[in-house]
């Protein structure tokens, strides 16, 4: 379905109608994005996008490539985010707009799906990415300032509910053995063919041997946020998600959780960049995100920082 109104907006966009097409792009990135464990603070609400979406494509425009510069500086940045930033992210725009006066829209996702979203042409201004490859791939492709900075390595968790027979201190050999004694319901990863944090877990899985056993059990969120948001129910089992959000407070105070080893996976570096369209009100931003303060903030959600 997405597929099929990116095409749509393609066409608008080669018929010179390019506010209206990069406007049906923006209404596609907030309702093709999952709900997240936290809504987005700073995001604008769904139906006052709908609105301002519908007056903007039926006010008349003389010049097309006019029309899309004054999308981009009428409305404040929209940032682009892998899920797993939900609570990281929200905490620092919200300090940004209190020291600043200036605002941000947020929309989370899995990583690969917002990098097609921004070939597509979505009118993002910064790209912070859970695995960097989609950062140099959008790079090698034109779309970028640059190369971006790396901002932070990510963990994973094994994650269970209070009332789950799962203890994660037993760490997946645990998770094995309730495989083997048939006491496994539900067990929620973000889908690795698009979600870094999927791929980190599906790795971690297939080294410990369960990755075929838990199959039938298996439940894929669209992103991270979302497996989080399977894992906290009583539904399931457990999961694999990001440390990030375990530590918030919203998810921490309805689970249990415990660190799966650095070398059970690939490193989850994570990059950010500044995209094309960028304009002075995202640059701020994106150089705000570097400074000492935002980087604390990372740090206390449980990302190592570079050097």
């Amino acid at each position: 379905m997405v597929l099929k109104w990116a095409a749509v907006c393609g066409q608008l966009i080669r018929r010179k109608r390019v506010r209206a097409g990069l406007v049906l792009i923006t209404v596609l990135a907030a309702f093709s994005t999952p709900v997240t464990a936290q809504p987005p603070v700073l995001a604008v609400p769904v139906a006052a996008r709908m609105h301002d979406a519908l007056a903007a494509i039926a006010v008349p425009t003389r010049a097309a490539t006019g029309a899309a510069v004054a999308l981009t500086t009428q409305r404040p940045p929209v940032v682009a985010a892998a899920s797993d930033l939900n609570f990281v992210l929200n905490e620092i725009a919200n300090r940004f707009a209190a020291e600043t006066g200036q605002r941000v829209d947020l929309v989370f996702g899995s990583s690969g799906a917002l990098a097609r979203q921004v070939r597509a042409g979505a009118p993002f201004q910064i790209f912070l990415s859970a695995d960097e490859a989609f950062v140099h791939d959008l790079f090698r492709s034109g779309l970028t300032a640059d190369e971006g900075v790396l901002y932070g390595v990510g963990r994973i968790v094994l994650f269970a509910s209070p009332r789950s027979p799962l203890d994660p201190q037993d760490g997946l050999a645990g998770l094995s053995r309730l495989l083997a004694r048939q006491r496994v319901t539900k067990f929620s990863l973000a889908n690795p063919e698009h979600a870094p944090y999927g791929r980190a877990a599906e790795a971690a899985l297939r080294k410990h041997g369960i990755w075929n056993a838990i199959q039938p059990h298996l439940v894929l969120g669209e992103n991270v946020s979302q497996a989080a948001q399977f894992a906290i129910t009583g539904n399931a089992t457990g999961g694999i998600i990001a440390y990030s959000l375990a530590l918030a407070p919203d998810v921490q105070n309805r689970g249990r959780y415990a660190l799966i080893p650095e070398t059970d996976h690939e490193p989850l570096r994570q990059r950010m960049v500044l995209l094309k369209r960028a304009g002075p009100a995202a640059t701020q931003f994106y150089r705000y995100l570097q400074e000492p303060a935002a980087r604390a903030t990372f740090e206390k959600f449980g990302f190592a920082l570079p050097r």
